[in-house]
């Protein structure tokens, strides 16, 4: 297993969904983002939702996706609609 179960919200099967996305350490993750990394997980996970990209979001920031800032979780929604939105 990678370095990815070290950040928070990163358990087992979401690092196993991130190395088939290409992304395989936390640096990586860091650097591609959340909202990127998440595009990357839409493609091999249809069913990938807002619990997931917030996870993401907050394994960037090194915190519980539970403490993100309602502002960030409102533009992760927005974010979301518009994947959603464009994949339809």
């Amino acid at each position: 297993m990678t370095d990815l179960t070290s950040l928070p919200n990163i358990g087992k099967e979401l690092a196993k969904i991130l190395e088939q996305a290409d992304i395989h350490s936390a640096e990586e993750l860091k650097q591609v983002g959340s909202e990127n990394a998440f595009i990357r997980i839409k493609t091999i996970d249809p069913s990938a939702c807002i619990s997931k990209l917030c996870a993401l979001e907050g394994a960037v920031q090194g915190i519980r996706w539970h403490n993100l800032p309602k502002e960030r979780k409102q533009e992760l929604e927005e974010f979301l609609k518009m994947v959603e939105k464009n994949a339809s």
